[in-house]
């Protein structure tokens, strides 16, 4: 037993932090040596309800307190000690949507996820009014287009908000959110760190004629930056988390954040110039820009946790209709009478990937769970598309799967790298793709063609990240700022593996791209003609 360890638990020298992805719950906790100490997950999938992607309320409760349960569990079992104490918490989840709560706190109408694509409408018309890029997913897009829709519930609201303030509200009682959140929920201005007050008066001039009785900025979050302490675990809070009773309140929390934000710290990728990736239902970049850009659908502005501008490419799918077909594998693998370990069946396939040819052997698949905003398509409908000339084989199956889970992402980035020249200095990646050595990383460099560095700390992702912010918060000195922090004291030892693009393979996804962007009439004819007529 590491009897430092035991220490840090006992003394609670200790940083836990919570998020919740698109996929599952997961919760990591560590010392003030950034080592983690325990870690737990609980997986959950969202549901397409009633025209909406949403999370079961209940399920989200039970996911958090089991997470916690579990984090408990192995703390007892590996250091033999009752977790009491932690010296600091933090909440993040996926980024954006909408959480709009009445006066007594109860949700108006289910939480509405950043996967849903039915606020085009509202969006086109704020990014015209503002002047400037209001993506789908953002809050204000989804509240504005109630009010278009005119729906009952927006009379009633007391409080707007994204899934991490909502789980930091139910923690503390405390409106807060960080300010890389907050950047989606509202454009913020960078010159004070809050929400821009100009659009604030264009969007009442908007609703004016509602009659509402709210303001805008009244049922907003308060905006804090990193490090900055945004409220303590109440008793309520310590019960909802830990219902066996043992967590003491008065834990500090640092402010909520989306895992955009937390997938920037997980990286180191603070500073400007520098870059990160992140993958799991949905992909998406983050460049920390060093100058102003101009504005495009395809190109979202947000901030670090601690305010430097950032352009976002998000492309809404990524790697579900990967673990799709992995699940049918498995399926085949346990009708053959054998059990699987999907560690090794992840491993075996995506290694396939590395023999195949290098455009894909002619194949093309679009794995659109969910519409994807950068290609325009509005309704979720994967699709795995071969001619007969295709080179049909398990290599270039699983190449082609994994070239489509970047593609989107790829016409974004051409934007920022082709039209806006922007620098960046390197990218570093996480998420669960990377957890297999090299090969999703390596799809990645050719994808981007720019050199792809992975941490040690890749499989880990938001809710190590989340951890690292909210012991910053604790834990820096005196006016230092979280790229020093970050630097200096939590990566300063880290190792990582950087890949380098391949000639064969770049000119293999050029190929690929080719047959991508053409076919996306497949794909727009699919959504467009395909119904599903039964009911699960």
């Amino acid at each position: 037993m590491d009897q430092n360890m035991k220490q840090a638990i006992v003394r609670g020298e200790t940083s836990l932090g919570i998020e919740f992805g698109s996929t599952r719950i997961k919760a990591v906790l560590i010392n003030y040596k950034f080592e983690t100490i325990g870690s737990s997950s609980y997986e959950w999938e969202n549901q397409l309800i009633d025209g909406y992607w949403t999370y079961d309320l209940d399920e989200m409760i039970n996911g958090l307190q089991e997470t916690y349960r579990q984090l408990k569990q192995e703390v007892e079992n590996k250091y033999g000690v009752t977790l009491q104490r932690i010296g600091s918490i933090g909440c993040s989840a996926m980024m954006q949507g909408y959480t709009a709560l009445d006066k007594a706190g109860e949700l108006l109408v289910p939480f509405r996820t950043w996967r849903n694509a039915t606020t085009g409408k509202a969006a086109a018309e704020l990014t015209e009014k503002f002047q400037f890029k209001v993506p789908q997913r953002w809050s204000i897009a989804h509240l504005y287009q109630a009010i278009l829709n005119e729906e009952e519930h927006v009379t009633n609201i007391d409080y707007v908000t994204t899934l991490s303030g909502y789980i930091h509200w139910l923690l503390t009682g405390s409106k807060a959110l960080g300010l890389g959140d907050a950047s989606g929920m509202f454009p913020i201005d960078g010159s004070v760190l809050q929400y821009n007050e100009q659009m604030m008066k264009q969007f009442a001039e908007l609703i004016a004629d509602k009659d509402y009785p709210w303001n805008l900025k009244d049922i907003l979050p308060k905006v804090y930056t990193a490090g900055e302490h945004a409220g303590y675990l109440n008793e309520t809070g310590a019960r909802l988390l830990d219902p066996s009773g043992s967590l003491q309140s008065g834990i500090p929390l640092c402010p909520p954040e989306g895992d955009a934000g937390t997938g920037m710290v997980a990286t180191n990728s603070v500073k400007k110039r520098t870059g990160n990736i992140s993958v799991g239902t949905s992909v998406f970049a983050m460049i920390v820009l060093d100058k102003e850009i101009s504005v495009y659908p395809e190109i979202d502005i947000v901030t670090t946790p601690d305010g430097s501008p950032v352009g976002m490419v998000l492309a809404n799918n990524c790697s579900s209709d990967i673990n799709a077909w992995l699940g049918l594998f498995r399926e085949f693998y346990e009708a053959m009478g054998l059990k699987p370990d999907m560690n090794e069946l992840f491993s075996v396939l995506f290694n396939k990937a590395l023999e195949a040819d290098a455009d894909g052997g002619g194949l093309l698949s679009y794995g659109y769970y969910s519409g994807e905003n950068i290609t325009g398509i509005s309704k979720g409908r994967p699709l795995f598309v071969r001619s007969p000339e295709s080179r049909f084989n398990l290599a270039n199956f699983m190449r082609v799967h994994l070239f489509t889970a970047f593609a989107a992402l790829r016409l974004g980035m051409d934007i920022l790298t082709q039209k806006e020249h922007v620098t960046i200095d390197h990218i570093l990646a996480h998420g669960g793709l990377f957890k297999t050595p090299l090969v999703a990383q390596q799809m990645c460099a050719a994808a981007l063609n720019v050199p792809v560095s992975v941490m040690s700390t890749a499989g880990e992702g938001g809710a190590w990240g989340m951890a690292i912010l909210t012991s910053y918060m604790v834990n820096k000195e005196q006016d230092e700022r979280l790229a020093d922090y970050l630097t200096t004291k939590v990566f300063k030892d880290a190792k990582g593996q950087k890949v380098y693009p391949d000639r064969t393979d770049v000119d293999g996804f050029a190929l690929f791209m080719e047959r991508y962007t053409a076919g996306l009439a497949i794909e727009q004819a699919a959504a467009d003609h395909f119904i599903e007529n039964f009911k699960s």
